[in-house]
């Protein structure tokens, strides 16, 4: 296996547009104050325009683009180009998101293009077939979750997270696999880490927390405990393997 480029385990907080500019930045030293206090690994995602400033100001936090193109310096009006984010201070890119889909090919050319950038990426999945696809083209890591979820409040199935976790890794083990939608609580993070994934994250379980502070340092430490127990007891996931079946019928691109 490849050596990682940031340490596991990892929470992704991923505010998505509902923060920007100095509230955005509020969230990010908070986040910034528990990945110096536990030592995990925190993606924290943030509009383009807030990259620098983020960056900046923060000194723990993997700054993450919320997407990029594929295309390289010159025409393209609009589109986002990967050396403009890599220069602002972000050192990881979410990809195909269910808000901001990409095609088959535009997705593996923009996986390629970070690579060779140094970015990691973070590349959702809605499917277990789908999470399988995608881990062929060799992202950092993939965030399986059920679109259908997302925002809900609602977790998927057990079996859904182990056999999208075991699905990755078989296609490519250099792969971390992250189980997301409907996170709500530390305690759903603990079970999620427990079940296989690398890490776990969220966008409305953390805002509509009373404190952030709180929840995030809570989720954190869930995602720690829960990693922890997995590699001492030498089990990267559970053993029972079910049968490789998505919760709804996939999406077409």
């Amino acid at each position: 296996m490849k050596q990682k480029k940031f340490k596991l385990p990892f929470l992704v907080v991923n505010p998505k547009n509902y923060l920007y500019d100095s509230r955005s930045l509020r969230l990010a030293q908070k986040c910034d104050q528990v990945a110096k206090e536990t030592g995990i690994t925190i993606f924290f995602t943030c509009p383009y325009t807030d990259i620098r400033l983020i960056k900046e100001n923060t000194e723990n936090l993997i700054v993450t683009a919320q997407s990029m193109d594929s295309l390289v310096p010159g025409r393209g009006v609009g589109r986002v180009l990967p050396e403009s984010i890599k220069n602002a201070g972000a050192g990881a890119v979410f990809l195909n998101h269910e808000e901001n889909p990409k095609t088959v090919s535009e997705l593996c050319k923009a996986i390629q293009r970070a690579k060779r950038l140094g970015i990691i990426t973070l590349v959702c999945a809605d499917s277990v077939l789908e999470s399988k696809a995608i881990a062929v083209m060799g992202p950092d890591i993939i965030i399986a979750e059920p679109s259908d979820l997302i925002g809900t409040g609602k977790l998927a199935d057990d079996a859904y997270n182990i056999a999208a976790c075991q699905a990755i890794k078989e296609a490519n083990p250099d792969v971390s696999p992250m189980i997301a939608a409907g996170v709500s609580t530390a305690e759903d993070c603990y079970n999620i880490v427990k079940l296989g994934s690398d890490g776990t994250g969220g966008t409305t379980g953390i805002l509509n927390a009373p404190d952030h502070l709180t929840q995030v340092r809570a989720w954190a430490e869930a995602i720690m405990e829960a990693y922890n127990e997995r590699m001492q007891n030498g089990v990267p996931a559970v053993e029972e393997k079910p049968a490789e079946k998505a919760p709804k019928a996939e999406k077409k691109k």
